[in-house]
């Protein structure tokens, strides 16, 4: 039998009593999906080099439940994957809890209502207790020893550059107060197991980003001019794999979270080296020799594009554990949506209600998945200065554009598209609408704000280097000044070399243009500009993108998403129709141009290796349970 459907299986896997309070381990977290139905068991053997990563994305794509993989090949460990495979089963994983963790989160933002509403809020106390960490010096991880090359040499891409987990929990302490867990930094930064120059036995690497908390521990290292102690653990409760990603309020730090979220303590083995958590399946103990780095990557990444080799902090592995019965759990990340868009979700469902505390004025705020999250930042605000003027352009909007790309990692952002809303008609989470209401809006001779030569995201290569690039703040309020158009106009005249325009949406138009091969492509901006100029028709489209395939970004408002804010640097890739610049403000009189193309500069778009996708594609011939989700 090739894959047993959840809940046909006679064997027993793990504890016959589950619920969310006991997910110690990931085998606990399987048997709980296993008994509610929510798992398929692989029993024959998976490749683990493109053949797992490829079965998990199809799974994911079509709704399918976790995946325990039994047999890998070359490996004694079973894997597990889409444990998060959607937001109903994320919220089912932590049913016990999700509701207390609210209210934690509500008595933090706002202390007064503790009094006010005692019977609500009961439980706050004692879930407070539960979110200390706790010292303990053994844990179940520590059960056995075993060498790096044991552990599941996960490849996802065919141009990855190794091994890597996909899902670790890197743990450091400050370096100044290395005994204090309440300062220690979790976080799920890239971890490179194999490949390269790393030595297979003792070197991993690790890739840890711009505005990460770890950067804060190793800058510390460095002035001490001492190695920093890491640990990276994989499994162990969900909990901790959630407070990884989490952005958190000050205050509030991960493994506290993490307690609040397991329903009780986190058991942290504390020693001579960095704190593990003792219910982890796997743990990698090492350290960081925080002058060095070595190469890292490429890795196909969540913009839907490979990371590239560049130098990196790598670890000096100490020793490396496992519990009893452990199972490695993993997820593939690509072009959006994938298994982490969940994770997505679900920090909105938490955290949206911290953002008014946090940024005052602003009411809400998303990072748009289908655009790779740092790309695209939506955001309503209040217009609350000077009403008695009657002022109908932003003000205070732009001091909340400026907060919120002042706040951890938004200000990654490179496009923040920010409104107010005063009939409360918008829902942020609906992109098409929100566009299409600032759109309605939005004036291009005032209402763009650019920063250059700044941050963004490290894994976006669009802008001018690692990390760097520009951002653009679009900031709109008032009443509609004109009605968004809905059909290509008829007699519309493209210059030599443009060949196809399509809608994606009212008020946005995308036009094919020539293939961006060289510098000079630059030009073909201005040249489409100048052909608009004088197309009043044309001109109606506020918004208007230069793509390598207008049929493709038109076909679905995600392919627009992604292709446009992945593949544009706003103060290189931002022109318009009649454009000016008075005063150092740049703007234009018509339709705001965005040069959408792929450019030579970019990182190459993740695509997948013919052979393994055929291989996929006969197990889904199989008729079995896994068969009906590739």
């Amino acid at each position: 039998m090739l894959a047993k459907p959840c809940g046909l299986s006679t064997k027993t896997f793990g504890s016959a009593r589950y619920s969310h309070l006991k997910h110690r381990c990931t085998r606990d977290v399987v048997e709980d999906l296993r008994r509610d139905h929510r798992l398929i068991e692989v029993t024959d053997e998976v490749d683990p080099c493109l053949e797992l990563a490829e079965i998990q994305r199809r799974v994911y794509a079509n709704g399918g439940p976790g995946l325990l993989f039994k047999n890998v090949r070359g490996c004694r460990f079973p894997m597990a994957s889409n444990l998060f495979g959607s937001l109903e089963q994320a919220r089912y994983l932590f049913r016990d809890t999700l509701e207390a963790v609210r209210r934690v989160i509500e008595v933090k933002l706002d202390p007064a209502v503790l009094p006010k509403r005692p019977h609500r809020y009961a439980g706050v106390p004692l879930t407070g207790l539960r979110m200390l960490p706790k010292r303990v010096r053994h844990g179940a991880v520590m059960a056995n020893a075993c060498e790096l090359a044991d552990l599941p040499q996960l490849k996802c891409w065919p141009d990855d550059g190794g091994a890597f987990v996909t899902l670790p929990q890197v743990l450091t302490t400050d370096p100044n107060d290395p005994d204090n867990l309440m300062s220690a930094n979790l976080g799920m930064y890239r971890v490179q197991l194999a490949g390269n120059q790393y030595d297979p036995l003792s070197q991993v690497g690790l890739h840890y980003q711009i505005h990460r908390g770890i950067g804060i521990h190793h800058r510390a290292a460095m002035e001490r001019r001492e190695d920093l102690p890491v640990t990276i653990t994989v499994g162990g409760s969900p909990a901790m794999t959630l407070a990884a990603v989490m952005p958190l309020p000050e205050g509030l730090t991960e493994l506290t979270f993490a307690g609040a979220l397991a329903g009780r303590r986190m058991r942290m083995i504390c020693g001579n080296h960095a704190p593990i958590a003792a219910d982890a399946d796997f743990a990698i103990v090492g350290r960081i020799d925080p002058q060095a780095t070595m190469p890292e990557g490429p890795f196909g990444d969540h913009l839907g594009y490979y990371s590239l080799t560049h130098p990196f902090p790598y670890m000096k592995v100490e020793r490396v554990w496992h519990r009893d019965d452990a199972v490695w759990p993993f997820t593939v990340v690509g072009r959006p949506p994938q298994e982490d868009t969940t994770f997505g979700k679900l920090i909105h469902e938490l955290t949206d209600p911290i953002i008014p505390t946090v940024i005052p004025g602003v009411r809400a705020v998303h990072a748009v998945d289908a655009a790779g999250v740092h790309p695209l930042l939506l955001a309503i605000g209040s217009e609350r200065y000077m009403p008695y003027l009657g002022v109908s352009e932003p003000q205070e909007l732009l001091t909340q554009a400026n907060a919120i790309l002042g706040n951890g990692q938004l200000s990654l952002a490179k496009y923040l598209w920010i409104t107010d809303d005063p009939a409360n008609e918008l829902d942020i989470h609906n992109i098409n609408q929100f566009l299409q209401y600032m759109l309605c809006r939005v004036d291009w001779r005032r209402d763009l704000h650019f920063q250059t030569r700044t941050t963004i995201d490290t894994l976006d290569y669009s802008g001018t280097g690692l990390n760097q690039g520009s951002k653009v703040v679009i900031a709109a309020t008032g009443q509609p000044c004109r009605e968004l158009p809905h059909q290509v106009p008829p007699g519309l005249q493209l210059p030599d070399g443009f060949s196809h325009a399509a809608v994606v949406m009212p008020g946005v138009l995308a036009i094919t243009a020539p293939r961006y091969d060289c510098p000079a492509r630059a030009d073909d901006r201005s040249i489409l500009a100048a052909a608009l100029s004088a197309q009043c028709d044309a001109k109606a489209f506020p918004l208007i993108t230069l793509c390598d395939d207008a049929g493709f970004a038109a076909a679905a408002a995600n392919n627009w998403l992604w292709s446009t804010f992945t593949r544009s640097n706003p103060a290189a890739d931002i022109g318009g129709v009649d454009e000016f610049t008075l005063e150092k403000h740049w703007g234009c009189r018509g339709p705001l141009l965005i040069d959408a193309r792929v450019k030579p500069h970019h990182a190459p778009p993740l695509v997948e290796d013919a052979h393994t996708t055929a291989k996929v594609d006969a197990r889904a011939t199989r008729g079995d349970a896994l068969a009906k989700y590739l």
